[in-house]
């Protein structure tokens, strides 16, 4: 996720060569700012800018707002600056560390929206990235709503906040998040005189989880959540991660090798789908095996432009997945998440790099580092923080994680709460993620179409993006507004048929393309450029 980074999280990078910066590549994953939320606003049915709704009190009353779990509660009233209007700004505690914020603008236009978090939470409220979020729902008149989950990473870095109070485990899995919606809600209420017209969340990676958990456990909470990238198997992903990492611990991977397996890769399955247009359109046709497909090194030699038996093996398992017992468990990774891309910091690289593959031997990649802190720290009653993965057996060990998966996953298909409520549901992915594996989520959007029947699309769709890595960045067109869209969808009972997106190279657009609904596909309409959106359409396989 280092690469084509957008500006607002650069300033939580120092170093992308420390373990504690690879993590970093996960934690700000919350929301995709790269989306451009409310981008598509003209053209949009639904005019959610329009804010005249005035407060019924004064900001400073809110400073004795009371509830059963406040614990902490501030009011300021903040001057207009710049493009963002005067706000009441309520900060406080939820029992017992549940830091919270309520932004409610001076103007209101009768919608909430929340955010999530990122990886293990823990977050500044104040975090430069949160703070853009924050002031573009502002802008817009929304009342705004964001928590840290439950602990401060500054003080608790990690996994480790459990060691202080085992409380704060079920607060990061599900219960800050939920409580922060209600009583934010109640706030807004309070400070208006009037209830929340519509909720709405808008987050990626594990705020995507947050999103699905909420559809899931508290269909009440939000009538239309948009779940980017989400986490929806934590526990998966775990096993998954010390699976790669036990690969590759003895075989060493370099980028110079990653570099070629990613062009590999391309020359192979660009052409797949009909257009060779530098995208893998459906990576599960592709049926690249790096050891046939990439030139094998000769006995004994290990050069650059080769693999050893050894390295082609390990990087095939990180495709396949996780098995047990001879059985496949858990998705890998697709082909075209190797891709090569814009490095943060500057160069090109493979998108593996610092995150499935080290860039220094025994160094931690980042999914391998957030997964050991899952192990270590939130698996095991009480914590293990000496628990060595290598322990770990795939043919006995894999239930090790039921009591944990229970608590974080949002693996429930059955969202027939949330749509007899009305709700409104939108998951996307990018093809070419290389944090979280994308099958996860069409694994999950398949089980729910099971559960809840064939006109699921009528309150669910899953929007697959090719090219794009986790959340944004990569290769295709990564940029789009999903939450002007939801809004329609939940408003004007207008479902999306397709999303327009963009890629944007220095500051230019040098591609538009739809998005569709799974299992659909943008297919090009056989003339014009294939650079324009309007010569594709999207298509049934």
């Amino acid at each position: 996720m280092e690469r084509n980074m957008p500006r607002i999280w650069t300033s939580r990078f120092r170093s992308i060569r420390s373990t504690g910066a690879a993590l970093a590549l996960i934690v700000v994953a919350a929301i995709p700012t790269r989306a451009q939320v409310f981008a598509d606003l003209k053209m949009s049915a639904v005019d959610y800018s329009k804010a005249d709704i005035d407060p019924h009190k004064t900001c400073d009353t809110l400073g004795k707002f009371k509830a059963k779990d406040i614990v902490q509660i501030a009011a300021v009233m903040k001057t207009a600056a710049a493009s963002v209007p005067a706000f009441c700004d309520v900060t406080g505690m939820l029992a017992p560390e549940i830091a919270f914020e309520v932004s409610l603008p001076a103007k209101w236009n009768g919608r909430f929206y929340m955010i999530g978090n990122g990886g293990p939470a823990g977050e500044a409220l104040d975090d430069a990235g949160r703070l853009s979020q924050r002031n573009e729902a502002l802008q817009q008149g929304f009342a705004f709503a964001q928590t840290n989950a439950g602990h401060d990473a500054r003080k608790e870095p990690g996994d480790t906040f459990v060691l202080s109070n085992p409380q704060k485990a079920i607060d990061y899995a599900y219960r800050a998040v939920h409580l922060t919606a209600t009583t934010a809600k109640d706030i807004t209420k309070d400070y208006y005189g009037k209830p929340v017209m519509r909720a709405y969340w808008n987050s990626c990676s594990n705020g995507g989880r947050q999103g699905l958990i909420e559809a899931q456990r508290h269909p009440e909470d939000f009538d239309g959540i948009i779940a980017n990238a989400p986490w929806v198997d934590q526990t998966g992903f775990t096993i998954g991660a010390m699976w790669n990492q036990k690969a590759l611990s003895d075989a060493s991977v370099t980028n110079a090798k990653m570099v070629l397996v990613a062009d590999k890769v391309m020359a192979k399955c660009d052409a797949i789908d009909g257009l060779k247009d530098g995208l893998i359109d459906d990576p599960r046709k592709c049926n690249f095996d790096p050891a046939k497909d990439v030139p094998l090194c000769t006995a004994g030699t290990d050069r650059a432009d080769c693999l050893t038996s050894a390295q082609a093996s390990a990087i095939s398992k990180v495709y396949s997945g996780p098995s047990s017992n001879g059985k496949a468990f858990f998705p890998g990774y697709m082909p075209g998440s190797e891709q090569v891309t814009s490095l943060f910091g500057g160069g090109n690289g493979s998108g593996w790099m610092n995150v499935i593959v080290g860039a220094q031997p025994n160094a931690k990649p980042a999914d391998f580092n957030l997964a050991e802190g899952i192990m270590q720290y939130l698996v095991h009653t009480p914590p293990k923080p000496d628990y060595d993965y290598k322990t770990f057996n795939f043919d006995t060990d894999i239930h090790m994680l039921d009591a944990w998966s229970k608590q974080a996953d949002a693996k429930n298909p059955d969202l027939s709460k949330f749509r007899k409520k009305g709700g409104k549901l939108m998951m996307t992915y990018g093809w070419a993620d290389s944090i979280l594996q994308p099958m996860a989520g069409v694994q999950y959007y398949e089980q729910a179409v099971s559960k809840n029947g064939p006109d699921t699309k009528d309150f669910f769709r899953l929007f697959m993006i090719p090219g794009m890595s986790h959340c944004s960045g990569g290769i295709g067109a990564d940029r789009h507004d999903p939450m002007t869209a939801v809004i329609n969808w939940v408003e004007k009972g207008n479902a999306p048929a397709s999303i327009k997106a963009s890629r944007v190279v220095n500051n230019q657009v040098v591609r538009t393309r739809p998005l569709c609904p799974y299992p659909q596909a943008a297919k090009y309409k056989g003339q014009g450029s294939i650079d324009d959106a309007a010569n594709f359409r999207c298509e049934a396989p």
